[in-house]
């Protein structure tokens, strides 16, 4: 079979859900929210493009459940059914030509950027590194109760997303957010029920699951995306990783997406901070978590996908083929090409995306950068131009650290 037509394969979830395709397109911040987190019409221009050019299931960026907590100025928040109307059209677009589309639900955590928020939470006060400290504050310790509320919105922002019209959600478990900062020994210390041991320190994020689970039903899909590792010293590892994608699976987690880091070791960008060089057996296999997807294939019946790295529909096939994943994960090129999909299965070429540099280390070894670059091609789209590829990078930085100083107005605002 062509790598083509192996690409085009429509796979069906446990739960009975078809996917017309093995392309996801992973989470990428859009930052196209209002002041008052409803979505704009761009990203039902955004979505729609994507949907005409052949995703089979689409994974909006990170979507949060609380507006005293963002991520970065322009976030969509969903905490009650106030946006209703907006959200119903951004679906409607974004699930043409029988694509799954699935909203990323979020919270930050302490990985969102000083002055964006009142304060920011965790599940312990530890800080950022010393480089990062002048970005990052310090997190307060999330108490029991908080913890109980944030499970319950989780819950609910599910139960509005399905209201809306969209086909499944993701549970934003990676890249050094809250759900993961549970997860790792690093970032968690505390002593009570969610703390202490691996059993303890998933509570957080099964609680979450079972809490949506009850208010979506059992056929809606429901996604986790996950870290192999979080790539920090006394951090979360792959043993750990595994056993939960394990437990996971059996509680029924209908897709699990595999990804790498945070924002103090970014690799899901392609961006390498450690000594250790990059094997070449890696980069002939494209993937930057295969390695790590073989293993979780052994302990879960989960549809699986890998994120990050993929150049070309051969590797792609093979990653298929191999059994080691259901679905080939793409982001960046879906930036800049996003009828990417459409050409991969018709056989055409598709354009090579590279980690995005100024040439000041500390700059680019921070994943705020990538993010901000490939989130302006988004709004580019979303406001019905193409992408370009020549936008300067000290621009996008620059004009991301304007719109910092005046999300922290709007955030005072919106905490009064």
């Amino acid at each position: 079979m062509s790598s083509q037509k192996i690409i085009a394969q429509s796979y069906t979830l446990k739960n009975g859900t078809v996917v017309k395709n093995r392309l996801l397109k992973s989470a990428m911040s859009e930052a196209l929210g209002e002041s008052n987190g409803a979505p704009k019409p761009d990203l039902t221009t955004l979505y729609g493009v994507w949907a005409n050019g052949g995703i089979g299931i689409c994974v909006t960026g990170n979507v949060m459940i609380d507006h005293r907590a963002l991520g970065e100025p322009g976030n969509v928040i969903i905490e009650d059914e106030t946006n209703l109307p907006a959200l119903q059209k951004w679906a409607k677009a974004a699930t043409q030509h029988n694509t799954q589309c699935w909203v990323q639900l979020n919270h930050p955590g302490k990985q969102a950027p000083k002055g964006l928020n009142a304060e920011t939470v965790s599940p312990s006060a530890i800080p950022f590194k010393k480089d990062m400290q002048s970005f990052f504050l310090t997190p307060r310790a999330l108490t029991e109760p908080e913890i109980k509320e944030l499970i319950q919105r989780f819950a609910n922002a599910a139960a509005i997303v399905q209201k809306a019209g969209f086909t499944g959600v993701q549970i934003h478990g990676a890249h050094g957010y809250l759900v993961s900062q549970f997860l790792s020994p690093h970032h968690n210390i505390r002593t009570d029920q969610y703390g202490g041991n691996p059993e303890n320190r998933r509570r957080f994020v099964l609680e979450i699951y079972h809490a949506m689970r009850e208010k979506v039903g059992a056929s809606f899909p429901i996604s986790i995306k996950l870290n192999s590792a979080d790539f920090q010293r006394g951090g979360f590892y792959e043993d750990e990783s595994l056993d939960l994608i394990r437990v996971l699976s059996e509680v029924g987690m209908d897709l699990i997406e595999i990804s790498g880091g945070t924002y103090e070791a970014p690799v899901m960008t392609g961006i390498n901070t450690s000594k250790e060089p990059v094997k070449e057996s890696t980069k002939q296999r494209e993937a930057y978590f295969l390695d790590f997807a073989e293993k979780a294939r052994k302990v879960c019946t989960t549809a699986l996908v890998v994120t990050g790295g993929f150049r070309s529909a051969d590797g792609m096939a093979q990653a298929i083929s191999s059994g080691a994943v259901d679905f080939v994960g793409l982001a960046r090129l879906l930036a800049v090409e996003p009828d990417a999909p459409n050409k991969l299965i018709s056989g055409k070429p598709i354009q090579q995306v590279k980690p995005i540099k100024v040439g000041v280390s500390a700059i680019d070894n921070m994943g705020i950068l990538e993010t901000s670059w490939y989130s302006a091609q988004l709004k580019r789209i979303g406001n019905g131009n193409l992408p370009d590829m020549k936008m300067s990078p000290w621009l996008v930085l620059f004009k991301t650290l304007y719109h910092l100083i005046f999300g922290k107005k709007a955030a005072k605002l919106r905490a009064n």
